[in-house]
């Protein structure tokens, strides 16, 4: 096998260990229904995202507060 070869296969190879690291290490967000079936966990999640701004935006945080509005009747932003 040539060089280039070798090398644009251990590319391939590295692209798609970091691929399946990547989806294997991910959690997967939980759905509104899920939260508003385990509103404890809604509502720690909901102080975390509230604590670390930086995640408010994320899927699981948006979820989690809608679930809570839901359950509480609360108006939604």
């Amino acid at each position: 096998m040539k060089k280039s070869s070798l090398i644009m296969l251990g590319t391939v190879v590295l692209a798609l260990s970091v691929t399946i690291f990547k989806t294997s290490n991910a959690e997967e967000s939980k759905t509104v229904a899920w939260y508003s079936a385990n509103i404890k966990v809604a509502q720690t999640k909901n102080q975390e995202c509230y604590n670390n701004p930086s995640i408010k935006s994320s899927p699981d945080c948006l979820n989690a507060q809608h679930a809570l509005e839901i359950s509480f009747g609360l108006p939604s932003k």
